[in-house]
């Protein structure tokens, strides 16, 4: 299973749906900052299920913050990560993501990419698919019968 994560979009819906285009994924989650981009994607490639959640510039949404999820025998934890105060520090959202019983922790928020595993919780940020103030990226969380595997690339 090929699970495509973006965040921070920013209006920017010829960034994601190239990458949808690229990646052919069975499930697409949208961690936030243009909720609004997220259900033009879901319209745009119907047969592709997705998952949101909102982000800081997303006022006004009711949907929930935070999400623990199962794809493939796999528990991700999803936030946009403004509610754990991910940019001062990841201690909070892992904390989270561990109370739910999660294998990965999905988070954006910082506009910077990043990988990590601790032997236990893969940890992914996409980066900004909207490309503000910096290259515009994307993640893939990749599962298998092995567990799953986390990466980030440039568009």
């Amino acid at each position: 299973m090929r699970i495509l994560v973006f965040s921070d979009s920013h209006g920017r819906m010829e960034n994601m749906e190239r990458c949808v285009e690229l990646t052919e994924p069975d499930h697409i989650i949208h961690l936030g900052d243009c909720i609004q981009d997220a259900r033009r994607l879901a319209r745009r490639f119907p047969s592709v299920p997705m998952t949101a959640v909102p982000g800081n510039c997303d006022y006004g949404c009711c949907d929930e913050a935070e999400k623990c999820i199962e794809l493939g025998g796999v528990r991700l934890f999803l936030l946009h990560g403004h509610t754990r105060g991910v940019k001062y520090g990841l201690h909070r959202a892992v904390y989270a993501a561990r109370e739910c019983g999660a294998d990965v922790l999905l988070f954006g928020h910082t506009h910077r990419p990043l990988v990590d595993f601790d032997g236990a919780l893969h940890v992914l940020n996409p980066g900004t698919v909207g490309g503000i103030h910096a290259t515009p990226t994307y993640g893939v969380v990749t599962v298998n019968s092995h567990g799953c595997d986390c990466s980030t690339f440039r568009i």
